[in-house]
Order: structure tokens, then sequence, then C-alpha cells
């Protein structure tokens, strides 16, 4: 992947940004970078692992949760500044990607932030024993993090919505294991929260670590599968991270305690 071709995707994001409230087409955005619509599409996926469309659907959903997470903003703000045209279709493309519908999201901000900070990893840990199909991930972490590290396995290469499997793990484990993975090709994606005192840092993942594994596991064609992700910093062209994680290990916590009563 060349410089120029960074350069020409991080010109079209920034667009996008600068446009949220507008039409923006895939020509439009082909037309301002200077490239055809055929090659810019190519090479916008080959930069961000996703085509125009889905990544500019991504920052206008990204862009509504900012506004909400703002408690003096109204849904109807979010809806507006996120360039959609009528709050149903901008509430049913946010319950997609985020799991909550934007009045949920709304209303579970301060539970939700308080759970993470008093969650402890170790009531949430996978079972020791290994049930195939399997997947092990080692988790490259840097030595200054301190927090929780979300791993999953996706169908596509963005966590825009819930994992076929994933977990929670802190800072001072190295790895984790995936039993009885259904068949498939999967992603290996991670994200890794630290703890703060502002919610805002919980559901606004776009400085937060991240990292994915250089290449799929397949449990279609392997009952056993070892991989490895190291976190990085955000780069400016990765795509946002919607799913809303709180929620995610909030609804695993729970269906775990229910299992072990």
């Amino acid at each position: 992947m060349t410089n120029e071709k960074k350069r020409i995707i991080l010109q079209a994001i920034e667009y996008m940004n600068d446009h949220l409230d507008e039409e923006i087409t895939s020509e439009k955005l082909a037309n301002h970078v200077g490239y055809s619509p055929f090659h810019f599409s190519r090479v916008f996926k080959e930069v961000t692992g996703v085509p125009p469309r889905h990544y500019l659907s991504a920052l206008r959903i990204e862009a509504g949760k900012e506004a909400l997470v703002n408690p003096s903003d109204s849904i109807i703000k979010a809806v507006l500044g996120a360039g959609f045209r009528s709050a149903g279709s901008f509430s049913s493309k946010f319950k997609q990607y985020v799991g909550l519908s934007p009045k949920q999201f709304q209303k579970n901000i301060k539970p939700l932030h308080r759970f993470m900070n008093e969650y402890d990893v170790s009531t949430n840990l996978l079972p020791l024993e290994a049930l195939e199909p399997s997947v092990t991930c080692r988790i490259i972490v840097p030595p200054s993090f301190n927090g929780l590290i979300f791993i999953g396995l996706f169908s596509k290469p963005i966590p825009d919505q819930a994992p076929i499997i994933g977990t929670a793990i802190n800072h001072q484990q190295t790895s984790c294991t995936f039993s009885n993975v259904p068949k498939g090709k999967y992603y290996v994606l991670a994200v890794a929260i630290a703890k703060s005192l502002n919610p805002l840092n919980y559901f606004l993942l776009s400085n937060a670590l991240r990292g994915i594994a250089e290449k799929p596991v397949d449990t279609e064609h392997h009952r056993t599968s070892f991989t490895e992700v190291t976190l990085r910093e955000a780069l400016p062209y990765d795509p946002p991270i919607l799913i809303n994680l709180p929620k995610l290990l909030f609804d695993t916590t729970k269906a775990n305690q229910e299992k072990n009563k």
C-alpha cells in the first residue's frame, strides 16, 4: 500500500467528515480526489478494508453516537448532524450497527459506564478446556496499557456488529481460547479500552488501541487454529468502531451468571 493511496483516501475521508449532512456519492468522492469511480472504490477498500458507502455510513453513525453521548443533545440534533433525513432511517441504521436504539443508547450510558468501571474480568473467563473447533489468540499489548481488551471473531474485517463469539481479558493476560466455534471463516479483531472517568472514552473509540490478525481463521477446515493480534494506535483511515462494547460485555456477563445459577 503506497503513501499516495493513503493520501488520496485520507483526502476522501476528510471530505466525508466535512460534508456528513450532505448527499455524498462514490462518484462525487472519486471526482474530488481525481480518480475514476471504479479505481477510487478499489483503492478505498484496499486502504480501509471496507467500501466507501459502508465507511460513510459508519462515520454518520459515529457522529450520531457523539451527539447522543452529550446529555444536552437531542436525538433530532443527532439525526440532522449525521446526515440522515428522517429519525426512522437513523434509528434503524443505529440499532443495526450499535445494537441499541438511539434512545436506549442514551439511557444506558451512565449505568454501562458504572458497570465498566466496576467490572471484574475474573468473573467472565473462558473455560480452560478447549472444545474443537477452537481458536486461540495471543494478544500483544503495549506495556503502558491498563484496562480491558475485547477480542472477537467477526464475519467482516470491521467490528460494526456483534461478533460470532467474543470475550474480554485484562491487560495482564496474554491470550484467550474460543471453544465450539461455528464453522466458517472469521476475522480476529481486538480493541482495548482504558479505565476512564469519562463515559465518552467507553462509547466513542476513535482513540482506542486496536488490532486485527494478519489472516482470517478458518474453522471449516481446521479443528484448531492459532493466531496473533498486535494492538496499535488508531490510524487516520481506520473505520469507526461502532459496536457498543460495554453493552456487549454486560449482556455476556449476565448470560454467564444465569447459566451458572
